[in-house]
Formats: C-alpha cells, structure tokens, sequence
C-alpha cells in the first residue's frame, strides 16, 4: 500500500475529487479525515470508504473548523502527514461584471483563503513532526483560462502560484507542497463552470477542447494526489500538475 500508516485531512471530502481521494487514500492505507460544509455527505462517504475514515462537518473559510479538523486528525492519530486543499466553489459561467460582490468575495474565501487558514493550522504541526506534504487543487482556469469566470479563474491563478511559493519557503521544514490543476471536470460544478445546462451537445462543445476527448474524472484527481503524497514523489515539491488531457499543451 503507497501510504501505509499515514495520516491525511482532505477537504471537501464529501463529493467529487474530495470523495474519491478519500476512498483511494483509505484504501492504499491512509488513515484519512475528511472536512466538510455538507456533514452528512462527508459521513456518507466515510462509511463508504472504510477503514477508519473520519468525517468532521467545518467550514473550511473559518479558521476554527480548520483547527477543528487538525485536532481531530491529531487526536486520533497523533500525526498529520498529508493534507490535500481540495473544496473549491466557483461563480457561474457569465460576463465579469454580472458577478455580484458577494460572489467575488465567497469565491475568494472558498478558494484561496482556506488555504491561508489551513497552512497557519498545520505547518507547526507538519515541523514539530519533521516534514509532511501538501497537494493544492488548482486548475487549468489558472493556466489557460477560459471567459466567463474571470474571478474563479484569478482564485486558482493564485493557488497555483502560492503552491510554488510555499514550496520553496517551506522546504526548510522538509514540507513537500505541490499543485494540481484539472481540466474541467464531472462534478456537480459542472453546469456553473459552463454556464449552460448540461446537455451532451453543450458537453461536446468542452470536449472539443481537451484533445484526449473527455473532461476530467475525480479518479484522475484522486491518482494524480496518490502519486504526489506518496513517497514515490519524495523529491517532488513546487509542481504543478496538469491532469488536463493535453489541454494546456
């Protein structure tokens, strides 16, 4: 199993990537917590997945839940290995000045600000322990962006960025912080990233793009996190990884 014995928080656990990271983790031996706003659905899927999998209900814009979340982790393992910054949220597809303030400001505090929050909670613990590893989920928006989402594009712009930078600043402590940026995916965010119903014709219009000919699945997410947080990638730190079927190319 690639992370025996370790310990991992993943946020926004309770669908999409988040779910079946949390399931691939548990299942190559990770002890795994998941943090999120939908309580029930972070519960669900830790039944599902088996192997002690624990569900705390946070919200991961407030640094209390963040803590919460760490302690639990803690508490019931003493350690924290890995943490994957996967809850995201995006405005719908629309033109830039038709996105309200409140918007702006949630996509923000969703995106960027949890992981501000979640790195003041768990480097000191990740140094006390002598390292540990961190996988931002970022996106293609942020390498090619399309129009529409000008705003949710400048968030992931961001996280790409900051992973390379906390990957640098943080190497000292022997703390590996690496990036992945999908493609548009199938998830429920789906109809808001394209800013149309979701249909096979208004599908097919994506697709086009991506020239491996489909979007993104949460198993690829999941797989390109396994690799990251394994010891495979132990000399890895500051990438960013397209899972974009050559889209960014």
């Amino acid at each position: 199993m690639r992370l025996q014995d370790k310990v991992a928080l993943v946020t926004g656990g309770a669908s999409g990537f988040g779910a079946e990271i949390a399931r691939l983790f548990a299942a190559e031996g990770a002890k795994v917590v998941i943090l999120d706003l939908n309580g029930e659905g972070a519960r669900k899927v830790a039944a599902e997945a088996g192997h002690g999998v624990v569900a705390v209900a946070g919200d991961v814009t407030k640094r209390a839940d963040i803590d919460a979340a760490v302690k639990a982790a803690l508490d019931a393992h003493g350690r924290l290995d890995i943490v994957i910054n996967n809850a995201g949220w995006t405005h719908r597809n629309k033109p830039i000045l038709e996105v309200s303030e409140d918007e702006f400001d949630r996509v923000y505090a969703i995106n960027v600000k949890s992981i501000y929050h979640m790195t003041n909670a768990v480097v000191p613990v990740m140094t006390r322990q002598g390292g540990g590893n961190i996988v931002n989920i970022g996106s293609t928006a942020g390498l090619r962006p399309r129009p529409g989402l000008t705003w949710y594009n400048s968030t992931k712009g961001a996280v790409n960025l900051l992973s390379k930078s906390m990957a640098v600043e943080l190497a000292p402590a022997k703390i590996r912080v690496n990036c992945i940026a999908p493609v548009i995916g199938e998830t429920a965010l789906l109809e808001s990233f394209m800013g149309v119903p979701d249909t096979p014709e208004n599908r097919a219009k994506f697709v086009a793009t991506i020239p491996l000919g489909r979007m993104s699945r949460p198993s690829d997410i999941a797989s390109a996190c396994l690799y990251l947080a394994s010891d495979e990638a132990e000399f890895i730190s500051g990438v960013i990884l397209p899972v974009d079927g050559a889209r960014c190319v």
